[in-house]
């Protein structure tokens, strides 16, 4: 069947980086069998068992050109897709065939393949949290001072600045990375642990020298890129299943600090003041030619719903692995361990490009601040008709009270501009009292600027430096 006459994932064909794809395509993962098969085999030499320079030079001949089409058939005939590897290599490296796997369990090959491709895919969030966190810090920082009306509750609070509001979005993605950190920092690999943990065969292979088993174990974690002391303590037959559910919950942490800047970006895309970027020959609708739909920050939001939602099952797999290990793990992981991490890179990719071109609307945002900014002076007024006039403090605050829901009333129902400061005009006790003056949305920002200021260089520059390498890189967006 071609492409057109059968089911493709989503993730592979709009969505993930080449990148990601590349990390849990069948090539690395069996390449990696192949390379952990030739760091088992180079490590038992260097211990004492009876293999040959040629049957490692063969194996390393043998790396990367796999004949997936002969595995086919072997996994056909056997059930079995580690035999079938293993049978391929074996007619590929004929020599090397009676060593190969030599002492160990299938889930060598599977479990530390599966903790190399997520190490390497954390280090791919990371770094594109740290290119997002890096965006969001330069357009904090460029409208560090810019005004805005700011909400609780999705109603009209308290000015703030758009920069300082970057920074809360920055701030969640910080929350991320610092959870992905976490996971790579601790990240065990399984190493040489047998058929049910206990490296029994491996302790046969070496007439019971238990010094030389626990120098296997290193050894092979040493070659494969792991420190020796940070293999698991004690396995059953997989690594623990637990730490799936870890994984899982580091990215969705990812998932939700970007959905919630997709989501606010949604909301002021509504109020005309931030935008996505928008091609000049994107449509926005099918039927509305003037629509310029907030496409983008919608796909990030249900990328990451999708990745929060697969949280629980690695969880529940967890939670039903009896005793040494049950296969009831291998359908359901051959889903819940790629996915997140391919719809998290996808949804990434679309907040850095979006994070890039945000478009912002000075003077919209100026008129919406300035409907509601009236309400929000009235205690200065108040302290200053107090201060200047000499008028009753209970007085004024009544006065402003009825002044307040007539404006309001006229908002409301007559679609009037905010007509509170006309109002108040009127009244003796703000005689002399410039209302323009109070009008300064800038005096209400609190030290909104100096905080952007502050975070980005005590948070932001610190993740700047320790992923130099990565900042500025190209992103992926299919569609």
């Amino acid at each position: 069947m071609n492409n057109h006459d059968t089911y493709i994932s989503s993730l592979a064909t709009r969505h993930a980086s080449p990148a990601m794809q590349a990390i849990w395509s069948p090539r690395r993962k069996h390449s990696t069998w192949r390379r952990l098969w030739l760091a088992l085999a180079e490590a038992e030499q260097e211990l004492g068992l009876q293999i040959t320079d040629e049957q490692l030079d063969e194996l390393r001949q043998h790396l990367d050109d796999i004949d997936f089409d002969a595995a086919a058939k072997y996994e056909k005939q056997l059930r079995h897709d580690v035999m079938a590897h293993i049978h391929t290599l074996g007619d590929q490296a004929p020599k090397a065939r009676p060593i190969i796997h030599l002492g160990a369990t299938s889930q060598f090959v599977n479990c530390n393949t599966e903790l190399i491709l997520i190490r390497e895919s954390l280090t791919l969030v990371a770094n594109k949290l740290a290119n997002a966190i890096d965006s969001l810090g330069r357009f904090a920082a460029e409208h560090r001072d810019l005004p805005t009306l700011g909400f609780t509750h999705f109603q009209p609070a308290q000015p703030t600045t758009v920069g300082k509001r970057a920074t809360l979005w920055a701030a969640e993605l910080v929350m991320a990375l610092e959870e992905i950190e976490h996971r790579l920092a601790t990240l065990r690999f399984r190493g040489v642990k047998g058929a049910t943990g206990t490296q029994a065969s491996f302790l046969a292979l070496f007439n019971g020298d238990h010094q030389k088993v626990e120098q296997l174990d290193r050894r092979v974690a040493e070659k494969m890129g792991w420190q020796a002391d940070m293999t698991f303590h004690v396995t059953g037959q997989t690594y623990p299943r637990l730490l799936d559910g870890l994984i899982a919950g580091a990215l969705s942490a990812g998932a939700a600090a970007a959905a919630k800047f997709a989501a606010d970006m949604r909301l002021l895309a509504n109020r005309k003041e931030l935008e996505e970027p928008f091609e000049a020959t994107q449509v926005g609708s099918s039927a509305m030619p003037y629509k310029r739909n907030p496409m983008r920050c919608e796909r990030i939001g249900g990328l990451c719903r999708f990745v929060i939602g697969l949280t629980c099952t690695p969880y529940t797999t967890a939670s039903e692995q009896w005793l040494e290990r049950t296969l009831d793990d291998s359908a359901t992981r051959r889903l819940t361990l790629p996915e997140p991490f391919l719809a998290l890179d996808g949804a990434l990719d679309l907040l850095i490009n979006v994070a890039r071109g945000i478009v912002v609307y000075p003077n919209r945002i100026a008129r919406n601040l300035a409907g509601e900014l009236p309400f929000m002076i009235t205690e200065n007024l108040m302290m200053q008709a107090v201060q200047t006039n000499g008028a009753d403090r209970q007085e004024v605050h009544e006065i402003i009270r009825i002044h307040c829901q007539e404006a309001a009333n006229r908002i409301k129902r007559r679609g009037e501009d905010n007509p509170l400061l006309s109002l108040l005009a009127t009244e003796p006790v703000f005689e002399g009292i410039d209302f323009e003056d109070a009008m300064d949305a800038a005096q209400y920002v609190g030290r909104a600027p100096q905080q952007v200021d502050a975070f980005v260089e005590q948070v932001v520059e610190p993740i700047r430096q320790r992923y130099a390498e990565a900042l500025g890189a190209a992103v992926n967006l299919k569609v």
